[in-house]
């Protein structure tokens, strides 16, 4: 029994690309859980794939097309979303054939769903390989790829408002709608129990997203509290380049702090999780998430090209679509797996999810942008505008208060989820145009972005 046992593991490793070296002595860093190479995010992406069947592909006869078929199952056809997949092509084709804009917005938004997904799985991936620290960085680096593609993209573009829009909907979208619907799920699936969670985790969180909007809302005052008539948006922007550096420095010591000093915060929530193993090798992974990557790119392209269009065409402004619409679309794998994760009263993880990718889009993906936009010599600040700051400041406020006792109830993820609508209906009814700013930065810029210079 144990032989036979042995030699279906053995079939496994090979079809895989899993070779006796790769395991070690006591499994090498092909183990999750105890590792540390998993995170909250990519343990909820997790809960929407497919197991695969090893015993099918050892029935194909040559090593070679049994190799790319075991990695085509597992990549392809392993996520309970595949079924979105044709959307990539079809995008494609749509662009190509000159279709209407709008059918290229919407299908580049479909295709990026399952790709979102699929890069969380195969950085994992990766990690099992590179061990809990390298694994760690590739997760807090990867964890919001799609996000800052589209951002760099806008970027290129020199559309800074679709910039600041959707990054500001990824982080409204994290702590109200992801993290008020899984609080409000879980509660009513388990409203004869108490829920608790650990709230180390998410002070460290909710310290991060309090600096992060301190250097959002410094330029915004600093623009009001100017002398009217003297030209403050050199100083704005010389201000916003700065706290982005500041902002890198804390995400940094935010990584080192969750990696190394004080590990055991993050890594509670992984005591009960099953451990598991790598089911591709390691450069299968590798190509595999170089490749999507670049479709990744070639959507994001198409829908930061096109959504003027579809705005116009639909009748939606071009900030519900990127508050609300980019990031709900972009995060649903991730998204449906914080709930479920509430539903199993699994809270720590929930909050993981939610925290944790809030804090990487404000602490990271933002001032990067910030940082990238500077040496393409873009004037982009991190000036939000009046609507957009007091907005991104009341939800970090009531996340806070929410999360300050460390128990939860349905009432309170109703509270988060009906925030959520507000801001959503008022984002809906703003029929502001894009200013797109192409300006060098020598040049006296035009108000950006909502109000007006001071």
């Amino acid at each position: 029994m144990d032989n036979g046992s042995n030699d279906h593991q053995g079939i496994y490793n090979i079809e895989n690309g899993i070779t006796s070296h790769d395991h070690g002595d006591k499994g090498g860093n092909l183990m999750a859980g105890k590792n540390g190479t998993r995170t909250p995010q990519t343990m909820s992406s997790s809960l929407l794939r497919k197991k695969s069947d090893p015993i099918l592909m050892s029935k194909v006869r040559f090593q070679m097309l049994r190799d790319f078929l075991t990695n085509l199952q597992e990549v392809i056809l392993g996520t309970k979303l595949a079924i979105l997949f044709p959307a990539i092509p079809l995008a494609i084709a749509a662009d190509f054939y000159h279709f209407g804009r709008p059918w290229i917005f919407a299908l580049s938004l479909l295709g990026l769903t399952p790709l979102a997904e699929r890069v969380s799985f195969l950085t994992e991936q990766n990690a099992y390989f590179t061990g809990p620290t390298v694994g760690g960085l590739l997760n807090a680096t990867c964890g919001n790829a799609t996000e800052l593609i589209i951002a760099l993209f806008a970027l290129h573009q020199k559309k800074i408002d679709v910039v600041k829009y959707s990054l500001l909907g990824s982080i409204l979208s994290n702590l109200l709608l992801v993290l008020g619907t899984s609080l409000l799920c879980g509660g009513l699936a388990n409203i004869k129990k108490e829920q608790r969670y650990d709230r180390k985790q998410a002070d460290v969180n909710a310290l991060l997203l309090l600096l992060g909007l301190l250097c959002h809302m410094l330029p915004l005052m600093f623009k009001f509290a100017a002398t009217p008539g003297i030209y403050i948006a050199n100083y704005t922007l010389q201000l916003s380049r700065a706290s982005s550096v500041f902002m890198l420095v804390a995400y940094i010591a935010y990584i080192f702090f969750q990696l190394k000093t004080h590990r055991q915060i993050f890594d509670a929530q992984e005591e009960d999780e099953e451990e598991e193993k790598a089911v591709i090798g390691f450069w299968s992974a590798f190509s595999w998430l170089v490749g999507m990557t670049v479709i990744i790119a070639l959507l994001s392209e198409y829908v930061v090209g096109t959504i003027e269009a579809a705005s116009s065409s639909w009748g939606i402004s071009v900030s519900f679509i990127s508050i609300i619409l980019l990031p709900i679309v972009g995060n649903a794998a991730e998204h449906a797996g914080s709930i479920i994760f509430a539903l199993k009263n699994k809270l720590d993880i929930s909050l993981g999810v939610a925290l944790g990718s809030a804090t990487q889009i404000s602490m990271f993906v933002v001032p990067l942008s910030v940082i990238v936009a500077w040496i393409m010599d873009i004037r982009m600040d991190l000036d939000f505008s009046l609507l957009e700051t007091g907005s991104l400041a009341f939800t970090i406020i009531i996340t806070a208060f929410t999360l300050q006792d460390g128990t939860s109830h349905y009432l309170k993820g109703m509270i988060l989820f009906l925030c959520y609508i507000i801001i959503a209906a008022c984002f809906f009814v703003q029929k502001t145009p894009l200013n797109n700013s192409t300006f060098n930065i020598g040049a006296e810029p035009k108000p950006s972005f909502g109000a007006s210079a001071a």
